[in-house]
């Protein structure tokens, strides 16, 4: 028995098996335990393609982990506790190390689990993939303002038209690399950090800005053959749905289980 806010709350402890599928842990829940010697957990939530990148890293890696998802609209006071800034993703070794934000989970998973690097060993190659993902991170708010502003009721035609530029630069990259994949023929940490975005192209109806983009429109195909990518997959019509419960204010995490 623990007490939240002076109110006795039984707790049930989260089972470890197949912690992916588990529902999202909100405030007033028990604090998962100790993680498991040879494991690292990871929190996250199931739509969030912040943390999808984690999850992507860690299944291609083959990394033993377990998933606690987390009620982001209601967030337990322990999490908070791990990340004072309430977001995921979040990974926490059987030593009680934290470490947060999705980009340096990513690199710290790569580092601490060298089978099959995801990063290039070159320094410069590295480099490339870290100023790529800079640029890629001007993109990604496109993907929130557009259906907003639509949403409003707005014309939302010039904001498509910067989002078609910037994709047509990213188009170039990967053009000028005549490769399969950003960081060459074989998927590589990069590809990872951009896809979930493109996986979710169609929940915000803007799949018409990339027919532009030859390049682009094979990597996607290419990614979409990656059997990681393949695993952690979810349709077109699962990522509407739980947009449409995100946007309306009542965010249903736990859609689908």
């Amino acid at each position: 028995m623990l007490t939240f806010i002076n109110n006795p709350i039984q707790c049930k402890k989260p089972s470890r098996v197949n912690m992916a599928s588990q529902k999202s842990l909100g405030k007033g829940s028990c604090a998962p335990g100790p993680v498991p010697k040879d494991t690292i957990r990871l929190y996250s939530m199931r739509f969030c393609p912040f943390a999808q990148r984690a999850r992507l890293v860690l299944h291609s890696k083959g990394i033993k982990h377990e998933i606690i998802n987390v009620n982001l609209k209601d967030k337990p006071d322990w999490f908070l506790e791990k990340n004072p800034f309430g977001t995921v993703p979040v990974l926490e070794t059987s030593g009680s190390q934290i470490i947060y934000e999705s980009p340096i989970t990513c690199d710290y998973l790569d580092e601490a689990f060298p089978q099959k690097k995801l990063l290039p060993s070159d320094p410069f190659e590295k480099a490339q993939q870290k100023m790529l993902l800079e640029l890629y991170s001007k993109i990604i708010p496109y993907m929130y303002k557009i259906p907003a502003s639509r949403e409003n009721g707005e014309n939302v035609s010039a904001l498509e038209a910067e989002f078609k530029d910037k994709l047509s630069d990213l188009n170039e990259k990967l053009a000028s690399k005549k490769t399969k994949f950003f960081g060459g023929d074989t998927i590589s940490m990069i590809d990872y950090m951009i896809w979930p975005w493109f996986e979710r192209l169609g929940m915000v109806e803007l799949e018409h800005c990339i027919t532009h983009c030859p390049d682009l429109k094979k990597w996607i195909v290419n990614m979409l053959d990656d059997p990681t990518v393949k695993a952690l997959l979810f349709s077109t019509e699962d990522h509407k749905f739980f947009f449409k419960s995100y946007v309306s204010g009542k965010p249903n995490y736990d859609f689908g289980l």
